[in-house]
Order: C-alpha cells, then sequence, then structure tokens
C-alpha cells in the first residue's frame, strides 16, 4: 500500500553555519534527532561548520531542518544552514543518530 505523505522516507545532507562549534550543537542536534525519532549523523568540519546527514519520515525531516535553520543548541548562532542531495529513499541506511569526530 502507498504510504501516506509524509510517511515517505526521505535523506538529506545538511551543513550549518555560523556560532556552530564549542556549543554543544552536536549533541542537541543528536538529541533533536532522536526525540524525531530520525537516523543520521553530525559532525564537526574544518572550516568551522556542523554537517551531517538526516533521514526518516519526510514530515520528521522537515521539522528537524526547521530546527537545524532557526533554532540549534541554546548557546549557538545560526546564520544560515544550507541542504542538499535530498532524495527518496526504500529504506534507513543508519540505525540511529551519532556524532562522529
Amino acid at each position: 500500500s502507498a504510504m501516506a505523505e509524509g510517511e515517505a522516507l526521505v535523506s538529506v545532507d545538511y551543513e550549518v553555519f555560523g556560532k556552530v562549534q564549542g556549543v554543544f550543537f552536536r549533541k542537541y542536534t543528536q538529541g533533536e534527532a532522536k526525540r524525531l525519532g530520525l537516523v543520521g549523523w553530525v559532525q564537526n568540519t574544518s572550516h568551522g561548520t556542523v554537517q551531517g546527514q538526516i533521514q526518516g519520515p519526510t514530515a520528521r525531516v522537515r521539522e528537524l531542518q526547521e530546527w537545524l535553520r532557526k533554532i540549534g543548541s541554546p548557546q549557538s548562532r545560526i546564520s544560515r544552514a544550507e541542504f542538499s542531495n535530498e532524495k527518496n529513499i526504500e529504506a534507513l541506511e543508519h540505525k540511529d543518530f551519532q556524532i562522529l569526530k
């Protein structure tokens, strides 16, 4: 049976710019992703941003995208969030949401 709109699984890559390192951004992102039931990963980059991948039901992924764009961790200051490589997937490619070093 066809899944209801918003229940299709999507994968999207993200990168968040601003004051997002040294402010527990990865830990908060992991917490929010787990609360929403999403899988993927998050890591700091060498150029001061945070990047990763989100996978899950479309509607939940949209919620985390909005969170990454506007909220973040309490001490962070997000200037912008960029999303790329969005695609529908048949199954989740990660078991959980991990912080990568």
